[in-house]
């Protein structure tokens, strides 16, 4: 687990980046509506549309204006600043999902599988994710199992590179168990803390993508490894089409998490809330930028904290 202080200073400062441009076009009105109006239908009909238009999903919107307006009526609530207040502890609920296992959880070294469909901005987060281990001091090792696509492959490597990590590869078709394995096998024979492995972006066939990941678990354990972690990678700025990609995708196997990226290129953040209320899977981590730094573990309070407030420009 990278160490607290350096953990809080990328949260500060990309989770605000990553949630500024939803909170001006959305969040920023949520709030304006509940300090100046009235609790009435018209209120409700508004936070309505402003959370549909934020890409929550209708569904998610219809179900959270629910809990707010029975917790307002339990509660006796009766001024729009209490009601505000439940709507952000309400959030914070929806966004704090439990998985079975954090990223960091295992014996080391710790192995995480990075799914995820072409052009969701995978190769990428991973490099972010080797960069956030590489400054808290671990030793990092990449495993290029997209064997499907030579690009991907360079891409990991370019990548690697740029991060100066090693990267475990093997030629375009080659068995992405068999590079699994090597990678596993490299690891241990450097004393790596942290393994990242890509892994083929194609929805071509489920049961396809369910074997051939399957396959890889299995080397991993006969490595006599841990479990991998499963980090989900999904663009933010693919919004609701996106979530259909990630769905088809945990539907076909078992995520612990979801890495969002390019959530700083977006208006319609509010994705996060679907992703957590309908794919029932935790955002471990987020994407702010292009940089390699530009990466922020997920905090439920912190991020609706920024939805709601400006950001720290002092």
């Amino acid at each position: 687990m990278p160490a607290l202080g350096f953990i809080g200073r990328l949260k500060s400062k990309n989770t605000e980046r990553a949630a500024e441009k939803t909170r001006r076009a959305w969040f920023g009105h949520i709030a304006s509506l509940f300090r100046g109006g009235r609790l009435d239908d018209e209120t409700w009909e508004e936070l309505e549309e402003l959370l549909i238009a934020a890409d929550v999903g209708v569904g998610p919107t219809q179900d959270l204006l629910e809990r707010l307006k029975r917790r307002v009526r339990d509660e006796g609530v009766s001024d729009p600043g209490g009601a505000m207040d439940i709507l952000k502890t309400e959030l914070v609920s929806i966004l704090d999902v439990q998985s079975d296992g954090a990223p960091e959880a295992g014996a080391a070294p710790l192995v995480i599988l990075m799914v995820g469909v072409n052009g969701a901005g995978k190769t990428t987060s991973i490099a972010k994710l080797a960069q956030l281990y590489v400054d808290d001091g671990k030793q990092v090792l990449l495993g290029a199992a997209d064997t499907f696509r030579a690009a991907a492959i360079e891409q990991l490597r370019a990548w690697g590179d740029r991060v100066g990590v090693d990267v475990i590869a093997h030629q375009q078709g080659a068995d992405p168990g068999a590079v699994a394995f090597d990678t596993l096998q490299a690891a241990r024979s450097r004393g790596a803390d942290v393994v990242i492995i890509d892994t083929a972006g194609r929805l071509h066939s489920k049961a396809n993508l369910m074997q051939e990941m399957k396959k890889i678990q299995r080397v991993i354990s006969q490595k006599g490894g841990a479990s991998p972690r499963v980090i989900l990678a999904m663009d933010a700025t693919t919004g609701q089409n996106g979530l259909l990609q990630a769905r088809a995708f945990s539907q076909a196997m078992a995520c612990d998490g979801v890495f969002l990226s390019k959530l700083d290129g977006t208006a319609k953040g509010g994705v996060v809330v679907a992703i957590a209320a309908e794919l029932k899977l935790p955002v471990h981590y987020i994407g702010a930028g292009e940089g390699l730094e530009d990466i922020a573990p997920f905090d439920p309070r912190e991020f609706v904290d920024a939805l709601f407030e400006p950001a720290d420009t002092a």
